[in-house]
């Protein structure tokens, strides 16, 4: 029996056309569809438009709502296949990663450098990639590009033009496409531990602080005025943050007693942090930060949002990162 496969279109350069200010999405899924059914076999699709939006206009009220609508419809298709715009798509599959728990059916993120109308695009085989991960039966959250998928919580943009646009950061490939067809790396899938549940609340009073040579601690205290519960920084090296002179550590451990949820990265996009190994990590460990370990910047500011969106409870926030929810961070001890 062929397998039924949702194709969710929310715009992106995938779908897009040029108008007076440049490209923007403007096809439907219908005006896609022929192009669909060449890539996809013996699949039987079924289209939906979310909405129409260039990715930068994709915010975390659209993830809740999409989230909604993946859960609302899961029971319907053997695999859904979400279109997207590349600029915030691993934000999205990271979200979705944590707010679809559990899901039984492959949902797979997918979008393009170049429209689907363009004769050399690569938006035809994107789909054909996408729609036969959704069509495997191995349920989860993944992002196909460029005939790869990985997880959605490990997927990044490290290119801006090429058609080799994302990585799996820190992670095997989930599969990928050759002469042979596609082989799945089942050994490397996140294997589901009960039911699926849907939880799509999320705080979006959350930072992004990337370090720099020079950064004040002022700009800790501004941040917690404005009201933000959460700050995701984007450390030196394996973790590293100031300590002499401005004594960097000192501010953010202030913020923690008094109730900030601060999580410490690093700004080296392969092999993550480890606050274990110099004196400036070890500081910071006192002071109470969490750890981000190797989760890419998408994963940890996402996972960060939906924590927060989960519970106010200090201990409970902190027990979530201390676990791999998705597949979403290496834990000391779990490497292979």
């Amino acid at each position: 029996m062929a397998k039924k496969i949702l194709i969710i279109n929310t715009g992106g350069t995938l779908s897009s056309v040029m108008k007076e200010n440049g490209l923007a999405p403007g096809l439907s899924t219908e005006e896609m569809l022929k192009e669909l059914r060449m890539v996809s076999g013996d699949t039987k699709l079924a289209l939906m438009d979310f909405c129409s939006l260039d990715s930068a206009n994709i915010f975390p009220e659209d993830w809740a709502a999409l989230a909604a609508k993946i859960g609302e419809l899961r029971s319907s298709y053997d695999g859904i296949v979400v279109i997207h715009g590349t600029d915030t798509l691993a934000y999205t599959s990271s979200m979705l990663s944590f707010m679809l728990h559990n899901i039984n059916i492959p949902v797979v993120i997918t979008g393009s450098q170049l429209s689907i109308t363009h004769p050399v695009a690569d938006a035809m085989e994107n789909c054909r990639c996408a729609i036969y991960m959704a069509a495997s039966g191995c349920p989860g959250v993944f992002v196909a590009f460029n005939r790869k998928v990985m997880l959605g919580c490990r997927a990044s943009k490290i290119r801006t033009q090429s058609f080799d646009a994302f990585e799996s950061v820190n992670h095997p490939y989930v599969a990928e496409i050759s002469s042979q067809g596609m082989h799945i790396h089942k050994h490397v899938l996140q294997q589901r531990t009960g039911v699926f549940k849907l939880r799509p609340k999320y705080s979006d009073q959350v930072f992004l602080l990337k370090l720099y040579p020079g950064i004040h601690r002022s700009m800790l205290r501004s941040i917690a005025d404005q009201g933000y519960r959460g700050i995701y920084i984007e450390a030196y090296g394996l973790g590293g943050m100031p300590f002499v002179r401005h004594d960097f550590i000192t501010a953010v451990s202030e913020l923690i007693d008094q109730g900030m949820t601060i999580v410490v990265g690093t700004q080296c996009r392969y092999e993550g942090s480890n606050l274990s190994i110099y004196e400036t990590g070890m500081r910071s460990l006192e002071g109470g930060v969490l750890q981000a370990y190797d989760m890419t910047t998408e994963a940890a500011m996402t996972k960060l949002m939906w924590v927060l969106g989960q519970t106010q409870k200090l201990s409970e926030i902190r027990d979530y990162f201390s676990v791999d929810l998705s597949g979403e961070v290496t834990l000391p001890g779990t490497e292979d």
